[in-house]
C-alpha cells in the first residue's frame, strides 16, 4: 500500500528558520497570507540565538543599514528589560549586542503575533518540481511524512537546499571546494567588566583597535579609553600580540585570529565569547558537524581555563551557555539572475534595484589563524539587488540570507545575520506581492512598488551612506 503524506497547501512556504526566515516569515504574513515556516531544529533564530552580536545592522559610521523586523525584535527585546544595544567594535565595525534569551522570546512572540503556521523539527527531504515550478516540498518529522505545498516558496536554509534541489546552479566554497572553518559561540557569566576594560585602556596595543578609518579613531590608545569609558566589553584580544599569541604557541590556547567578546547582559556580567575554529568541516554533512563538536566544546574549555587565569576580569568567570548548534559560515551560493561582487561591496555601490542593505567588511576566515577582511569604502552601505535573491532556473521560488547570490568574497560580507534579515524581509514582501496580484513568475514582481512596501514597513532601502 502507498504511503498516505499528510497534505497542507498554503499562500508562502519557507524553508528555514533562522534569521532570514524568521524575518520572512513575519513579512509576508503582514498582507494577511497563510505563510508557513519550516524548520528543521526545536526553536526558531538560527544564529540570532547562538549569543552573537547581531552584525550588518549598521555600516561602519554608526548608521542603521537594516530596520523593518530586525529592528521591531531588538525593541522588544528592551521593552521586556533586558539588553540590545547598537556599539562600535572600536575596530572594524558596529553592531547589536543582544541578550539571547531575550531575543529567543521576542521571536517566538513576534511570530505567534503575526500568525504564522509554525513547523518545527521538519527537515525538507525532497522538491516536487514541474515545468521550472516548485509545487511542494516532502518533509519528514518525528516519524511522519508531509507533502506541503504552495503559491510561492522561499529558501533560507542558509545552504541553498531548496533552490538546488529544485534545479538552480550553485557554488561551493572557495576555488577549489575549501570552506571557512566552523565554530561554536559560548558566554561567560561573572565577568568583571570594568577590571577588563581597565586592562584595555592600559595595554592598547595588545587588543585589536582603530583599524578602520570610518570609526573616526586616531590611534588604538584613543580607541581603547574610548572602550573603557562605554563601559561595554566590546574588544578582541589580538591573536598576534604576546598574551594570546605565546599561549597559542605553547597550546594553552587553540590557534584563532583574535579572541573576540562582546556584551550579551550586563545584568548577569555576561559575555559572549567566539573563539573556536576547526577547518575541514562540511557544512551540509551532517556526519561532519556532528562530529566537529568533541574538537569545539574541548576548545571552549581549553579558553575558559586560559581566561581564568590570564584575562583581567575573568578570575571568576563560568560558563553560562553555549549555541544550540554548531556555526557555519560557508557551504553553497546559489546562483541568482544577479552576482553580487567584491566590487559591489567595497565600493559601496547603490542600485535603483536594491531591496536590501549591507556595511558588514569582507570577512573570510582560514585554517588556524588566517583571516581576510576588506572594509567597506568609507564606512559606507551598498545594495543587495533584487535579482540576487532570485535563483536562475525557477519561477516561484526566492532565497534569503547566507545562499543568496554573490562571489565568495562578497559573500563573506553579505552572509551576516543583520543582512540576513533584511533580505529575508525584503522576499517575504515580494512573495506577498506575488500572491495578492496572481503573478506566475518571481521575476515579475515591480521591484519599484516592493521597494515602497518595504519602506512603509521601517526597513531600510534607500536613504543611507
Amino acid at each position: 500500500m502507498a504511503e498516505q503524506l499528510a497534505t497542507s497547501h498554503h499562500d508562502i512556504v519557507i524553508v528555514g528558520g533562522g534569521a532570514a526566515g524568521v524575518a520572512a516569515a513575519i513579512a509576508a504574513r503582514r498582507s494577511g497570507l497563510d505563510t508557513v515556516l519550516i524548520e528543521a531544529g526545536p526553536f526558531f533564530g538560527g544564529e540570532l540565538v547562538s549569543g552573537l552580536p547581531i552584525d550588518g545592522c549598521l555600516n561602519a559610521q554608526g548608521e542603521w543599514i537594516v530596520g523593518g523586523v530586525a529592528r521591531q525584535l531588538f525593541d522588544a527585546v528592551e521593552s521586556a528589560g533586558s539588553f540590545a544595544r547598537a556599539m562600535s567594535d572600536y575596530r572594524q565595525m558596529w553592531a547589536v549586542c543582544v541578550d539571547p534569551e531575550m531575543l529567543k522570546m521576542s521571536i517566538i512572540e513576534a511570530l505567534a503575533e503575526a500568525g504564522v503556521n509554525p513547523r518545527l523539527y521538519l527537515t525538507s527531504q525532497d522538491v516536487v518540481v514541474r515545468r521550472n515550478r516548485v509545487e511542494g516540498i516532502i518533509a519528514v518529522g518525528k516519524g511522519k511524512r508531509y507533502l506541503i505545498t504552495g503559491d510561492v516558496f522561499i529558501d533560507c536554509t542558509g545552504d541553498g537546499q531548496l533552490a538546488v534541489s529544485a534545479g538552480a546552479p550553485f557554488e561551493f566554497g572557495g576555488r577549489a571546494g575549501e570552506l571557512q572553518p566552523v565554530s561554536l559561540t559560548y558566554r561567560l557569566t561573572n565577568v568583571d567588566y570594568r577590571e577588563y576594560l581597565d586592562w584595555v585602556a592600559a595595554e592598547p596595543d595588545l587588543f585589536l583597535l582603530a583599524e578602520n578609518p570610518a570609526l573616526g579613531y586616531a590611534g588604538k590608545r584613543e580607541a581603547a579609553r574610548a572602550a573603557r569609558d562605554g563601559g561595554f566589553p566590546f574588544v578582541a584580544l589580538d591573536a598576534n600580540g604576546t598574551v594570546l599569541g605565546d599561549a597559542i604557541e605553547c597550546g594553552a590556547m587553540d590557534p584563532c585570529t583574535a579572541l573576540y567578546l562582546w556584551p550579551t547582559s550586563p545584568a548577569r556580567n555576561e559575555v559572549g565569547m567566539n573563539t573556536t575554529r576547526l577547518s575541514g568541516v562540511d557544512g551540509t554533512n551532517p556526519q561532519e558537524l556532528s562530529e566537529s563538536l568533541a574538537t569545539l566544546t574541548a576548545q571552549i574549555n581549553r579558553c575558559i581555563d586560559f581566561c581564568q587565569k590570564n584575562i583581567p576580569g575573568f578570575a571568576d568567570a563560568r560558563l553560562a551557555g553555549i549555541a544550540p548548534r554548531v556555526g557555519v559560515r560557508e557551504t553553497r551560493r546559489v546562483v541568482g539572475e544577479y552576482v553580487l561582487t567584491e566590487e559591489d561591496v567595497v565600493e559601496g555601490k547603490k542600485s535603483d534595484r536594491g531591496v536590501a542593505k549591507g556595511g558588514h567588511h569582507v570577512d573570510i576566515h582560514g585554517e588556524g589563524t588566517a583571516q581576510v577582511r576588506r572594509a567597506v569604502n568609507d564606512g559606507r552601505s551598498y545594495d543587495i539587488p533584487y535579482e540576487a535573491l532570485v535563483p536562475k532556473n525557477i519561477k516561484n521560488v526566492l532565497m534569503a540570507g547566507r545562499c543568496l547570490s554573490s562571489t565568495r568574497e562578497a559573500n563573506g560580507s553579505a552572509r551576516v545575520m543583520g543582512t540576513c534579515m533584511a533580505t529575508g524581509e525584503a522576499v517575504g514582501v515580494a512573495a506577498a506581492m506575488m500572491v495578492e496580484a496572481g503573478l506566475r513568475d518571481v521575476r515579475e514582481v515591480d521591484v519599484s512598488m516592493l521597494r515602497s512596501r518595504l519602506m512603509a514597513d521601517g526597513a531600510v532601502v534607500d536613504g543611507t551612506n
